[in-house]
């Protein structure tokens, strides 16, 4: 459950970096002060963050090479943030995460998204992860 914290953490700073172009570590650093998160978990969202926002481009354009309705910048913008968060943890950490990425993008999804989020999120992940697999 800390990682998903962890997750959420990153989601809600990457959102307000989207919608009102926040300084994202003046973001990390206001919300944390609403959550208990333990100094390794503090360390994985603010690499989730830092990771997303350093590979942007590349994590947009794989999302959008698996959307073919929507572009990135027409979906909502709960569903981009959560699957940034996910597409970097896809594409840039542990290989054998990549499932579990995913699951909680899907739960976070659930949580933040609306009711078809969980499934356009789960998708487009699934795609990505398959062109991912070795």
């Amino acid at each position: 459950m800390s990682r998903r914290k962890a997750r959420e953490l990153a989601f809600k700073v990457l959102f307000q970096v989207d919608q009102v172009d926040a300084d994202p570590r003046q973001a990390f650093i206001y919300l944390l002060e609403d959550t208990n998160l333990a100094q390794k978990d503090r360390a994985f969202s603010w690499e989730l963050i830092e990771g997303c926002i350093d590979n942007l481009n590349q994590i947009d354009e794989k999302i959008s090479s698996y959307s073919w309705e929507w572009s990135v910048t027409r979906m909502a913008t709960v569903d981009r943030n959560i699957m940034r968060i996910a597409g970097y943890e896809i594409l840039y950490m542990d290989a054998s995460q990549r499932v579990v990425a995913i699951d909680e993008a899907i739960e976070i999804a659930k949580k933040y998204g609306d009711s078809g989020s969980p499934s356009f999120i789960n998708a487009i992940l699934d795609r990505m992860l398959g062109d991912e697999q070795p």
